[in-house]
């Protein structure tokens, strides 16, 4: 029997995805074996440290494509938002399947919003991108650093560690703990990590295990998450800088916005552009250059 090897973190969410990848490839080659292989990245072991202090890209990444280097792997599944912007010579990034729901959503222990809550209520992310957006719009807030997966964060809400928590709509949904989302926050307030919500099926570049993904590859979501990783390559910055971006592909359209963000929520520099559908990276550039236009360089370079 030929088998397919798959690479996940060890997290619920990162094992939802992974699930969902190995049943849709058990449904399309039934006879062939799929395993499963969890591994344990840096970003899962250094729980205690800000994601900056550990190093920000790739932190949950390498050790999986170490194993694919490796030949232990033959695919890792990845949140799209984690994989740094420059891939390692060798691998790629094989198929990016449609989208899940790209917001930010407000958690907390008693059904209210964002605007509405008291000044001083502790709020957590892990994001720096969140922190400076939702200090922005709520200066009065008390926005601090929480590390660990979705479990381990609702865990500490519901102890009374925070008030409420930011957190990706994506991730809660994937393990079926929607019914915990208090609000979404509108983009206009706290604009989404670039790729958020999608997923990243890395491969070998000379495996011929790329033609047997092909059929879970997403046109549309392919080109939003293009523009927006370019974007976040053109200004330099990898997946834990205090950068937003959201691409719409509608019909031969695709329509960019993007937040560049002092993390103190003191500035921040917007941007907007649309062009062709088939162009995303063209669009993702253009808009980069317009942000450093408005100053956005000189508040990354305080990162």
């Amino acid at each position: 029997m030929k088998s397919i090897r798959i690479g996940t973190r060890g997290s619920a969410l990162a094992l939802a995805q992974t699930a969902w990848v190995r049943n849709k490839l058990a449904e399309k080659y039934p006879d062939t074996k799929i395993e499963t292989t969890r591994i344990k990245t840096s970003g899962d072991r250094f729980v205690a440290e800000s994601l900056q202090a550990i190093g920000g890209k790739g932190i949950f990444t390498k050790e999986l494509e170490d194993a694919l280097f490796k030949g232990e792997i033959d695919i890792a599944v990845h949140s799209m938002k984690d994989l740094p912007t420059v891939l390692p010579a060798g691998l790629v990034v094989a198929a990016i399947p449609e989208r899940e729901d790209p917001r930010d959503v407000l958690v907390t222990g008693s059904a209210t919003s964002l605007q509405r809550l008291s000044p001083g209520t502790k709020v957590g992310t892990g994001s720096l991108r969140r922190m400076a957006q939702i200090r922005n719009c709520r200066p009065d807030l008390l926005v601090a650093p929480i590390r660990g997966n979705v479990d381990t964060r609702l865990k500490k809400l519901d102890a009374g560690e925070y008030d409420a928590l930011v957190m990706a709509a994506a991730g809660l949904k994937r393990i079926g703990l929607e019914d915990r989302i208090t609000e979404y926050i509108s983009s206009d307030v706290c604009l989404s990590a670039p790729a958020q919500g999608a997923l990243g099926l890395e491969s070998r570049e000379d495996d011929s295990i790329r033609q047997q993904l092909c059929f879970l590859h997403d046109a549309a979501t392919f080109a939003e998450v293009s523009a927006e990783r370019e974007l976040l390559k053109r200004l330099g910055g990898g997946c834990h800088v205090p950068v937003g971006a959201r691409a719409v592909a509608e019909g031969e359209r695709l329509t960019v916005w993007a937040v560049v963000a002092k993390p103190d929520g003191s500035r921040l520099c917007r941007g907007q552009v649309s062009g062709s559908v088939t162009e995303p990276e063209a669009l993702g550039a253009r808009l980069a250059e317009q942000l450093l236009s408005q100053g956005a360089q000189q508040i990354l370079d305080i990162q």
